[in-house]
């Protein structure tokens, strides 16, 4: 099959384009019922960017691997997923019981009645789901891949993780989404959101990769751990600690990983060897 060159910088300019495009538009139109449609569109913008630069792309290559991504459960390899959930929660646990240690309330181990956010009078756990997967049929799809081909996994983690973080930032201004009320809170909250993309897009990139780039295990996670953010009576505080302690986790994970996240091997080849890989 022929060899596929990616694109980034087209394609993230194409993608926050579209995105802050909508989602300014959703500002301005806010209370009134163009809002979500226009909240809609800024989300799915990317994904719909991604799957029409792979099918109008001409490379057969690169459509398969798409495929792969999504229906190939033999890329699974479940231990890896658990072994990222349980981690997460532990987090999650450790960080709570800082925050009691510290003079926190012992009810954040408890679970919330209900969610923190709603937009347009739309259904948070639908936003997140569709959320979950809509974001990584973009990132895991082409995004990605598209810095991964150039960087080692290390260096690609850091580049995405900023990538990833800045394209949220419309959605600080815009009322009733769970950016905003950390927006309301100060300015503390935010900068602890874009700080935790770092360390939780380390752990997201190490299952990506030991799930032979598999779309569904990320998927997975990311579903997790936006359900865990909302659904643990954390207080606002309490996520600053978590942030820390991700921080440390996700420090362990590239030291005990560092062949993964420091090898070179895949740069210029990545739909080469995964292919290699999936016919062995």
């Amino acid at each position: 099959m022929e060899h596929y060159t990616y694109k980034p910088v087209r394609f993230y300019l194409t993608v926050f384009g579209f995105t802050w495009g909508f989602w300014i538009l959703a500002l301005i139109f806010k209370d009134t019922p163009a809002m979500f449609i226009l909240m809609l569109l800024g989300l799915i913008a990317p994904s719909v960017i991604a799957v029409v630069t792979i099918l109008t792309s001409g490379n057969k290559m690169l459509k398969e691997d798409l495929k792969r991504k999504l229906v190939g459960c033999y890329r699974i390899k479940p231990l890896y997923i658990l072994l990222a959930v349980a981690l997460f929660g532990v987090v999650v646990a450790i960080s709570i019981g800082i925050s009691v240690l510290c003079g926190g309330s012992p009810e954040q181990f408890s679970f919330t009645q209900d969610f923190s956010f709603s937009i347009a009078g739309t259904s948070a756990l639908l936003t997140i789901f569709l959320a979950s997967v809509i974001e990584e049929v973009a990132w895991r799809g082409y995004g990605e891949d598209a810095v991964g081909q150039y960087n080692s996994w290390f260096k690609e983690s850091l580049i995405f993780a900023c990538i990833w973080g800045c394209w949220h930032l419309p959605l600080f201004w815009i009322p009733g989404t769970y950016h905003y009320g950390l927006k309301e809170m100060g300015v503390i909250y935010v900068l602890n959101f874009l700080l935790s993309c770092i360390p939780v897009d380390f752990i997201q990139t190490w299952l990506y990769v030991k799930n032979r780039r598999s779309m569904l295990a990320t998927i997975i996670f990311h579903l997790f751990i936006n359900i865990m953010q909302e659904k643990i009576a954390m207080t606002p505080e309490t996520k600053i600690i978590e942030t820390g302690v991700i921080a440390v986790v996700a420090a362990i994970i590239v030291l005990t990983n560092k062949k993964m996240f420091f090898e070179k091997d895949h740069i210029g080849r990545l739909l080469e060897l995964q292919f290699a890989d999936d016919k062995k």
